[in-house]
């Protein structure tokens, strides 16, 4: 049992729902997991979220880990405390004491429910316009910018007790494939590297960074047969003996397609370990995690994993857990009110103008053209809500309709279109999602430019919208609440400061 438990301590699990049932309590009484990962499943309001965690401390012990990716932006897993503005929001803004005030208010939010770390910030470079799943999760294009404003961030976090990770080591800024799906291959000299994806985490190593998160990415270059997540060249030739750092090295989730397709589970787990990993996230059903923790305990065993190396990872997890104790702190109600301010402030200066946008006027017809009234993308079912933006529009301008169109047949809703524009003095071209447009999409949102009538792009999540359009546009990194306020204030006449923090193309 010994060895089990020493297996189990080095994964982290997922549960089903926002309750400990009795199924779920048994699991984890059994197999002693060293912490547990939340998501939008296991969240329904603070008590819930207080409640769920002290029962998950009480069965795993005081010192269990219970993490979130809480990034900002469209990455966010509590969403009934204040909402923080997109990574690429604060490029926009490029204040790093702003992104340090920023992530102290998301440190806030997360410890007084009892998170004691958080899967973010990400030093990710995006300097690919495609990336499908970076993008706006990104503080932009310039790696120096990028390692500035997400150390800040990091700092901010940190000082208020909750333990970041920046990720995904070593960089998934300039990949066209997403992880969860499919497994990317990156074919960048060395040189390459240094200069752009490993700058942000030579800067963290410096800055004595708590924990990095791995990237389910080949770089051929530095591996030429596996993925970051399960190389030893790359976990600890790299990142512990060239780049000397001595935190955490926590694997991204070994459920995402680009392992679980290409690896069997328990192999994956393993060699994940065996390259260098500290904690492994196993996410997924009870048995995939039993299978995990038992392969684990049996590589233990034969001594294909050395005591050695699970004692140095243990004590590398428990040294942090004295850190970063999860007991929960006092937030009150006027630090959350100041929070919430921050939060609508930052996403008011980041709202980015793009070729001159002329706004509405208070007497205009409006009409917002946008796919989908609600439109669900991402990994984990991200949705934005374009009704949202509708109604907050409707408290400034008397006349506001929406036009919707289906994304997957766009081209075949030009007539209509052309019919709605006639009730309307102005049109708001809204572009969702977060993967690029297709043809179509692209097609339909130009002719909308063509129709004689005054109009702008708001580019709602996907900030390289604008690139396919190349319409005037305010782009918001974004579409929580913080923002979507933002937005109608800008519109309404408040000025716009952001500045694009990539490079045009």
């Amino acid at each position: 049992m010994e060895s089990l438990y020493l297996a189990t301590s080095l994964m982290m699990v997922d549960l089903p729902g926002p309750t400990l049932d009795a199924a779920t309590r048994a699991h984890l009484e059994r197999y002693r997991f060293g912490g547990i990962c939340l998501f939008r499943k296991n969240i329904q309001n603070p008590a819930q979220v207080q409640k769920l965690v002290a029962d998950i401390r009480e069965v795993l012990g005081p010192q269990a880990w219970i993490a979130i990716d809480q990034e900002g932006g469209a990455v966010q897993r509590v969403l009934e405390l204040a909402q923080a503005p997109a990574p690429m929001a604060l490029g926009a803004i490029g204040d790093a004491k702003t992104a340090e005030a920023v992530g102290a208010a998301v440190g806030r939010t997360l410890i007084s429910l009892g998170i004691n770390w958080n899967f973010a910030p990400s030093v990710d470079v995006n300097t690919n316009p495609k990336n499908p799943v970076i993008g706006d999760r990104s503080f932009g294009s310039d790696p120096k910018k990028v390692a500035r404003l997400a150390l800040a961030w990091a700092r901010g976090l940190e000082g208020a007790g909750v333990m970041a990770a920046v990720k995904h080591f070593p960089g998934h800024g300039d990949t066209h494939l997403d992880s969860h799906l499919d497994l990317p291959v990156v074919n960048k000299t060395l040189e390459e590297l240094e200069r752009t994806e490993l700058y942000p985490f030579h800067k963290a190593v410096e800055a004595h960074i708590s924990a990095i998160m791995s990237a389910h990415i080949r770089f051929l270059a530095l591996d030429k047969q596996y993925p970051a997540t399960l190389s030893e060249k790359i976990l600890t030739g790299l990142l512990r003996q060239k780049l000397g750092f001595e935190g955490i090295i926590v694997t991204d989730a070994l459920d995402m397609k680009a392992i679980s397709q290409h690896y069997p589970f328990g192999e994956a787990a393993v060699r994940s370990l065996e390259a260098g990993a500290d904690l492994i996230l196993s996410l997924g059903k009870p048995e995939v995690q039993i299978a995990q923790a038992l392969a684990i305990q049996k590589a233990i065993e034969k001594g294909e994993l050395s005591q050695a190396q699970v004692e140095e990872s243990r004590k590398r997890l428990d040294s942090a857990a004295r850190r970063f104790p999860g007991s929960p702190k006092t937030y009150t109600a006027t630090q959350q009110k100041r929070d919430l301010a921050l939060m609508e402030q930052t996403a008011l200066r980041s709202i980015t103008p793009y070729r001159q946008p002329l706004r509405p006027r208070r007497s205009d017809r409006i009409l917002v053209v946008s796919a989908g009234s609600t439109f669900e993308a991402g990994p984990y079912g991200e949705t934005i809500a374009v009704k949202d933006f509708v109604d907050l529009l409707k408290t400034r301008f008397a006349r506001v309709s929406q036009f919707v169109y289906n994304p997957q047949k766009a081209g075949e809703f030009k007539g209509e279109l052309e019919k709605a524009s006639t009730q309307a003095d102005y049109l708001l071209v809204v572009s969702v999602g977060r993967g690029s447009l297709s043809p179509q999409e692209i097609g339909l949102l130009k002719h909308a430019f063509s129709l004689g009538k005054r109009a702008v792009h708001i580019a709602l999540w996907n900030p390289y919208h604008i690139l396919s359009l190349h319409k005037p546009a305010f782009v918001t990194y974004g579409f929580r609440a913080p923002t979507l306020k933002a937005l109608v204030k800008v519109l309404g006449g408040a000025q716009a400061r952001g500045r694009l923090p990539f490079e045009l193309r």
